[in-house]
């Protein structure tokens, strides 16, 4: 009981987490391997129970910022296919030569966003250009959604840097955007483990649910607190996935 009641406060904080800046992984995936499940289920059954909160953060989003579906349709159809290439590439790729290149990103985006504060808290619409949108589709619909298939931390946090520093977004838009490619990515990877067999359903339905109410709050505090509380959380989210990354590399 104590072990499904923490499977269940996880899902609940990662959906949170996953509504304003991405990266619930960090937090409901250890926790399924602490309840004994192999890596590959783990996996499996994190995605299952994200796409359920991925998704209605998503619908929150968009009932009250725009999404340019000349982006999210092509991205979101391309991270479909990419994120099922991912995950049925993901045993034939090792993840330990992967987490240090993911680990130097990452602290590249923490520095990029602490040096420029006014970065993501405005939109800069002339960024916008056919090129431009054209590299936003392929960065998001193909190369971080390929990346989500085979590893997955930190995948709504790319997605929101992605948008914001290519199509020059604000952190609320860029999150708004990133639900509709992650939910995507979830989708593509799902159909994979589930094809394998590796999903637990009965466990990943429960922790839907509370995964949906955790987006959920976390969508509308993002929609009501706006880009500078959106900063804030993701500066922390990848300061805390940098730490998880660095300790299961150098020190597990």
């Amino acid at each position: 009981m104590a072990e499904i009641v923490l499977l269940l406060v996880a899902a609940a904080g990662a959906g949170w987490i996953d509504a304003v800046v991405g990266g619930g992984g960090l937090l409901q995936l250890p926790v399924l391997l602490m309840a004994g499940l192999s890596p590959v289920q783990a996996l499996a059954t994190n995605k299952f129970a994200a796409i359920f909160g991925t998704a209605s953060a998503a619908v929150t989003y968009a009932r009250t910022t725009k999404i340019d579906t000349g982006v999210a349709v092509p991205a979101g159809l391309g991270a479909v296919v990419f994120a099922g290439l991912g995950a049925s590439a993901a045993a034939a790729i090792s993840r330990e030569a992967l987490i240090p290149l993911v680990m130097v990103t990452l602290v590249g985006v923490a520095l990029f966003v602490t040096f420029r504060p006014a970065f993501g808290t405005h939109p800069q619409p002339h960024l916008r250009t056919r090129a431009r949108t054209v590299a936003a589709i392929a960065v998001a619909g193909a190369g971080i959604a390929f990346y989500d298939g085979i590893l997955g931390p930190g995948t709504g946090t790319f997605l929101i840097i992605a948008f914001t520093t290519i199509l020059g977004m604000d952190f609320v838009s860029g999150s708004a955007h990133s639900k509709i490619i992650n939910s995507c990515t979830n989708l593509g990877a799902l159909l994979v483990f589930a094809y394998q067999g590796h999903v637990l359903w009965l466990l990943g339905l429960a922790m839907a649910v509370c995964n949906i109410a955790g987006a959920q709050l976390g969508a509308r505090m993002a929609l009501r607190r706006g880009a500078g509380f959106v900063r804030v959380v993701l500066l922390c989210v990848v300061i805390a996935m940098v730490a998880k990354l660095g300790y299961e590399q150098f020190a597990a």
